[in-house]
């Protein structure tokens, strides 16, 4: 069962059940993907999917973040609930050992040698990790292994 596929089942239950809150966040996953598959790119494939709603929820939890500083409660509350309801349909992401193999590994292949061969290194792992890792841990993980 693909994504949207996945997505209107629980739209259609969420319906029945009459959660409002939860169907505007599976609302707002189906419009995005919608829009993808209409701007004229073809077939969406599972990677797509997977940035699209990883994108979403790292936009509710900017927001959340946002509103916790601006002592709006009320609001980062209702962004954390649709936060959790997008981060079901996460893909699951590696693990921070899988992600320094794989940057170790890169790294020796470029024959990157310190901190200034950041940008020959970031641009093959981001992508070859796109959708399967955090971008800022890999950030992070690349910057480690390059200053050792």
């Amino acid at each position: 069962m693909s994504l949207t596929e996945k997505i209107n089942n629980d739209i259609k239950e969420a319906m029945k059940a009459r959660e409002k809150e939860k169907l505007e966040a599976l609302r707002d996953i189906k419009a995005k993907l919608i829009i993808e598959a209409t701007s004229g790119h073809g077939e969406i494939t599972e990677e797509v999917e997977n940035k699209i709603v990883m994108k979403l929820y790292k936009q509710r939890m900017e927001a959340h973040d946002i509103f916790v500083a601006q002592g709006r409660q009320d609001l980062a509350d209702a962004e954390l609930f649709q936060s959790k309801i997008i981060e079901v349909y996460l893909p699951k992401l590696m693990s921070e050992d899988e992600i320094r193999k794989i940057v170790q590994a890169k790294i020796a292949a470029v024959g990157a040698t310190g901190p200034g061969d950041i940008g020959k290194v970031m641009g093959p792992v981001m992508g070859q990790l796109a959708g399967k890792a955090d971008g800022k841990l890999i950030s992070e993980i690349v910057k480690q292994e390059l200053n050792k």
